[in-house]
């Protein structure tokens, strides 16, 4: 899987639901809607993002590579950990794999300090967001 780093621009500040709702839908509509893509943006304790990168999946699914995410986080002094991808399905309810892969990294973040805050999935005019679902 592909992976493209993007450098943010700084003082991006994702503070709550609506700035990475309105943040994120910008970055995913410059995208093939057809592929799914995953968002990860890093946050220091004031929720400003300091480092952001993208993976590309295919029509099928993204995965969430936990491993690269952790070691960004590490690398970056990450305090928080902000996700997002679309489903090209258009229905932008959690999938199984979705909430196992999640929790995974939640719990695997919180070992070095770090806290998932959300993991947003966008589904045309939709967005659910995981926090607000009660998952995380």
């Amino acid at each position: 899987m592909p992976v493209r780093y993007e450098r943010a621009e700084l003082p991006l500040k994702l503070d709550g639901v609506a700035a990475a709702r309105n943040f994120f839908s910008g970055c995913l509509a410059e995208l093939d809607p057809a592929v799914e893509t995953l968002w990860v943006a890093h946050l220091d304790g004031e929720a400003r993002c300091l480092h952001l990168s993208r993976h590309d999946g295919d029509p099928g699914g993204v995965g969430l590579p936990l491993r690269s995410i952790l070691v960004d986080a590490a690398h970056h002094g990450s305090s928080a950990i902000l996700l997002a991808h679309n489903h090209p399905s258009g229905d932008a309810r959690p999938s199984e794999s979705d909430l196992r892969a999640t929790r995974r990294l939640a719990i695997a973040a919180e070992a070095i300090d770090c806290r998932l805050i959300d993991h947003l999935i966008f589904a045309g005019a939709n967005c659910a967001s995981f926090r607000g679902l009660g998952y995380l």
